[in-house]
Formats: structure tokens, sequence, C-alpha cells
């Protein structure tokens, strides 16, 4: 396979099919209107008329065309793509290899229901995963449509397994907005309130967070969070602890190094289940293939989604064979559970992963990010840290004085540089962190433009 990672000069014209697949595009920030343009802005007019409220648009541009590290709306602008769809697109938008596997399955069969007639594709699949996630035990693996519906399945099998109840999550989380996940979720606004009454025997516990813990180290921060679970819950009634080992709509939190290793020390030594929600971090984006194996943990079960097959709606529960295997037949799956196409791609993706070393490209994406990221630090004293790994990476805005989050800074920075051609995401639960998660094809020339942009926008604001 063609390498994806050889388009980096602001002077390029144009990709070929083989790289981005489909139309070829310029692998170019290019704006010919004010965005939105007047085609964007009419859609959005039906789009407000014709979905709820509740279904946001970031950004109201319509997109035509993407591949590379760019998007081209209908308007006929190219913007940089510094979000790949909240972290799915990490081969691109429109992998060759993807889209061809993908046409290939289309031709033979859409859909037959797995728990009904079975398919090769999921089998290879749940191998790939069985073989690739953390840990050399005995793994099975089930496939669900979405991140939220995997969480909810992992804690499933947890509480099955254990014959407890009792569910840990962390201060900042995210997990999902079904009513599960939303329980596990952290963060009211906007995808808790007024949605409730929630999912019970959910418990939250003290989050390891380096830039607002005053310098506790992981061990003492792991100290702390045992000894709430221990008093308020207690190990014998509980059967899973879930965490994200970097947290992606909380603020690209990284803990601080032991705070995981502890956390699953004392799961194992009380018979809790220890769920690594991989969903944002998994597949390459952190510069290892699951973010878990930054800190040498082996989750007893791990969910993944987002970046698992280029695009197409896949989740995936992965685990322990004993814990798996505790579920009656019949006990999991679902109607469109391991869809063949969303599997054909996941297969063509995994293997563009490891193929294309796409785990060498986020850590290269990473130092160029970071060199500028921190030079930008260094003279503005808004930007309170620089974190992340690999190519999920953040800045968090703070006043100056008191280092208190600036979230209307972070909207203000966010919104120039949309207006500029740079699709850039906002998180944290205070609102104050600006996400990087661009796709791992991205070109190093868009990269500089893209942070130029940035540089300018934090000017302005």
């Amino acid at each position: 396979m063609t390498s994806p990672l050889t388009t980096d000069t602001a002077t390029t014209t144009a990709t070929t099919a083989a790289t981005t697949g489909g139309p070829a595009l310029r692998q170019q920030r290019d704006l010919v209107t004010e965005l939105p343009g007047p085609r964007s802005r009419a859609l959005h007019a039906r789009k407000l008329a014709a979905v709820p409220d509740g279904v946001g648009v970031m950004l109201p541009i319509y997109v035509e065309a993407a591949g590379g590290g760019v998007l081209r709306d209908i308007d006929g602008n190219t913007l940089i793509d510094f979000g790949s769809g909240i972290a799915v697109t990490g081969v691109g938008n429109s992998a060759p290899a993807v889209v061809e596997a993908v046409t290939r399955q289309v031709n033979a069969f859409t859909h037959t229901c797995f728990t009904i007639t079975g398919y090769e594709g999921y089998i290879e699949v749940a191998e790939a995963l069985n073989n690739l996630t953390p840990g050399d035990f005995d793994k099975r693996t089930a496939l669900f449509n979405s991140g939220a519906e995997a969480v909810e399945n992992a804690i499933k099998i947890a509480r099955h397994f254990t014959g407890k109840q009792a569910v840990v999550a962390f201060d900042h989380a995210y997990h999902g907005r079904t009513n599960l996940t939303m329980a596990l979720t952290a963060k009211s606004m906007p995808y808790k309130s007024g949605f409730g009454p929630f999912a019970p025997e959910v418990y939250r516990a003290p989050m390891s967070y380096p830039f607002r813990d005053g310098g506790v180290s992981g061990a003492d921060a792991a100290a702390r969070a045992i000894d709430q679970i221990d008093k308020q819950i207690g190990a014998a009634n509980l059967a899973a602890l879930i965490i994200e080992p970097i947290q992606g709509e909380g603020g690209f939190i990284v803990p601080a190094a032991g705070f995981l290793p502890a956390l699953q020390a004392w799961a194992r030594a009380n018979d809790v289940v220890f769920i690594a929600d991989e969903v944002q971090t998994g597949f390459a984006r952190t510069g290892a293939m699951f973010a878990s194996e930054h800190e040498g943990i082996e989750p007893d079960l791990i969910v993944t989604a987002k970046g698992i097959a280029g695009g197409l709606p896949l989740s995936a529960v992965t685990g322990r064979a004993d814990i798996m295997n505790s579920a009656h037949g019949g006990g999991l799956g679902g109607t469109y559970t391991g869809n063949p196409i969303a599997c054909a791609a996941a297969l063509a993706t995994i293997r563009s992963y490891l193929d294309d070393d796409l785990l060498g490209r986020a850590r290269e994406i990473e130092a160029l990010f970071r060199a500028r990221l921190e030079e930008l630090r260094s003279t503005d004293p808004r930007i309170g840290d620089v974190r992340g790994r690999g190519a999920m990476l953040a800045i968090e805005l703070v006043d100056p004085a008191t280092k208190a989050p600036d979230a209307a800074l972070a909207a203000r920075v966010a919104a120039a540089a949309h207006a500029q051609g740079l699709v850039l995401l906002t998180c944290g639960t205070y609102g104050n962190v600006i996400r990087f998660l661009p796709p791992l094809t991205i070109g190093d020339a868009l990269i500089a433009d893209g942070l130029d942009v940035l540089r300018d926008a934090l000017a302005a604001a």
C-alpha cells in the first residue's frame, strides 16, 4: 500500500485518488467565500427546519468531499481538519483501502445479522482485537455499533460476571449519552441536564488532574480515590471501575504517572473489573495502539469505537475470556452489531494503522504540535497547560492571574479559527480546553498552517 504520509508541502496542489480516495483534493487551506458560505447557509436553514435543535452543528459548513487533512465544503472552501470527526477518521476520511473493502463487501451483501447467520468479517475483527489489545491472556470480543453502546455492554458484562451492581466512574469522565452512560458521564451541560433520572448504582471518584492537583503524585491521587471508594461504596459491592486512560471530553487530562496502575492493582486485589474506555484514545491516536500501553496496564475489559472503522459505525468490548464468556447465550448482541460493511472497513483500517506506521506518524504529529504549542505558551500566559500524547493534544486556557478556567476565551479562539478555515474543537468540564485531533494522514504543511491560524486566533482573542 502507498503510504499516505508523503503530502507535506504547502505548495502541493492536489493529492491523487490513491492517497485520499475519491476525487483529488488540494491539500491546502483555501477560502473562496466567507464561512459559512451561501450554499452552506441555505442548507443549514433546511437543517433547522428538519432536524431538532438538540442535534447541533458546531461549524455550519456542509462537506462535499474530504481526505488527507482537509474538508471541502459545498461552497468550494477547503478547510484544515484538526478534529477528525472527533477522533474517528484517523486513517483519513476516504482512505483508499477502506473504500475498496467497503465497496467489495457492499457488492457481496450488506447485512444478515450475525446472531442469526454469521460471517467471517465479524470473527476476523474479533481476532484482530484479541491480538492487538493489551494483555497476554485469553480474550474474547463482542461487536456493537457505538461507543456508548459498547460501554453499556461492558458494564452489563462486569455486573453479570461479578454478581455485584455498583460502578465507579471518575470526575471529568465522558462515556456517552445513553441513560447509563449519562450517569457515568460527569458533565451536566450539554450531556445530562434535564434528561434524568439516570441509571442507579453509579458513583464517582476523584481523578488525577496534574494541572489542577497541586503536584499530587499519581500514587497519592489513586490512594485518595481508593479511600473514597472504600468508604462510600465498598469493594464488596463494586462490580467495575471504568476510566479513560486519557480523558477526552473532560479536557484531555493525562493522569499522573502511577495513577492507573495503582487503580488496576487495587481492582484486581478486590475482584473488581477494571474497564478502560479507549473510545477516543484507541487505534494509534496517542502514538501507541492503545493509550493503556503508555502506563503498562492490561484492562480486564477494553472498550473501543471511533477510530476502529474509518468512519463507519462500529464498536467493541474486548476482554478476559472468563469475564466475556460469563454472559449467557443471547445476552449480548443486537440487530446491527458487527455489521459486515463496518467489519470490512475495520479490517482495512486496522491494516492501515499497522502497514502505514500511523503509530509513528502520531508521534511525529505530537512533536510538531508540541514544539509550536510550547512556543505559544512561553509568550502567552493565558495558555496554562499543554498536554496529551501523540495526535491527541490540548491547551488549557486560563486567567493568567488566577489560573481560573477561561471558557469565553476558548470560544473566541475557536470562532476565530473557524472563520479562517480551521476546524478546531473545544472540550473540558469548564469548557476552556482546545483540543487537537488531526487525522494521522495530515501533512506537515497543513499542521504548520493550522497552527499559524491558531496563533493568530489567540492574538485576536
